[in-house]
């Protein structure tokens, strides 16, 4: 599933193309996404100028004249510039026409949305009930510190959890918890002020790299230009198992937790 870095890439690259330019049309192939696009919705938004292109964890927000579009790529969505006449792929199911040019979206899962939020779109029960967002000032080691006390579940799950963090998810939980040398099921409650200062200099570190690389090619991720990511290249332990560690050169491990892979180095990452 496309993450943090691989939505803010698709953000960065088709705001400078769409945003203060009026919709020519919405054009609807396919509705039946995982939550169907709203027949409403090419009437609602026609004509209108989209006045800001941004993100809020994995969603992307097209914010109109009245409310905001909001768009999750699913599993293996992705959303693209490309000229408004070039013909459409089989999975192509959304279209926004700005003239000559337009953001397709192309789902093949159809595990994506495209859905309207009237007036603030921090209300969408999407957003509501979110965390911070990791690049943001508000997520430092105080809140960290004082976020974790008391848990006894993994940390890995803590930085997986939506409601305390947004947008880290497997990928580069793993990797910022390596680059912080702490093991992925240490409890969380264990962590004091000097591991929590050191996780999160570590997840802006990571998610700052991936999103330089352009996020990560997971499965058939492009970005907004149509180009895939190339953070991959620079894991140090994800889908590494039984590779040597290229720090200290131990081979790095697999487990699974809470049903998700987990890969970490069990010199550099021991458990306290």
């Amino acid at each position: 599933m496309p993450e943090l870095p691989e939505v803010e890439t698709t953000c960065r690259g088709i705001r400078p193309h769409v945003e203060g330019r009026a919709l020519s049309a919405l054009v609807v192939r396919n509705p039946r996404l995982r939550v169907p696009v709203p027949d409403t919705l090419p009437a609602r938004i026609g004509g209108r100028i989209l006045r800001t292109v941004g993100r809020r964890a994995k969603y992307l927000l097209l914010g109109f004249d009245g409310g905001s579009v909001i768009v999750h790529l699913g599993m293996s969505g992705s959303l693209r510039v490309v000229p408004s006449s070039e013909p459409p792929g089989a999975h192509d199911h959304v279209d926004f026409v700005f003239g000559a040019q337009a953001l397709r979206l192309r789902d093949p899962r159809r595990f994506g949305m495209v859905v309207w939020q009237e007036g603030d779109v921090a209300r969408h029960p999407l957003l509501a009930n979110l965390g911070p967002e990791p690049l943001d000032a508000a997520f430092d080691t105080d809140w960290l510190y004082a976020v974790t006390r008391g848990l006894r579940a993994p940390l890995k799950h803590v930085l997986m959890d939506s409601h305390r963090v947004v947008g880290v998810g497997n990928i580069y939980a793993s990797e910022s918890l390596f680059r912080a040398r702490i093991h992925p099921l240490e409890p969380a409650g264990h962590l004091g002020p000097r591991r929590c200062a050191r996780l999160v200099a570590s997840v802006r570190a990571t998610l700052a790299a991936a999103i330089a690389a352009g996020g990560s090619t997971l499965r058939d991720f492009v970005g907004g230009d149509g180009q895939p990511g190339y953070f991959q290249q620079q894991y140090f332990v994800y889908g590494r198992s039984g590779e040597p560690c290229r720090v200290c050169g131990s081979a790095v491990r697999r487990i699974v937790s809470a049903q998700r892979a987990t890969y970490f180095c069990p010199r550099c990452q021991r458990r306290s």
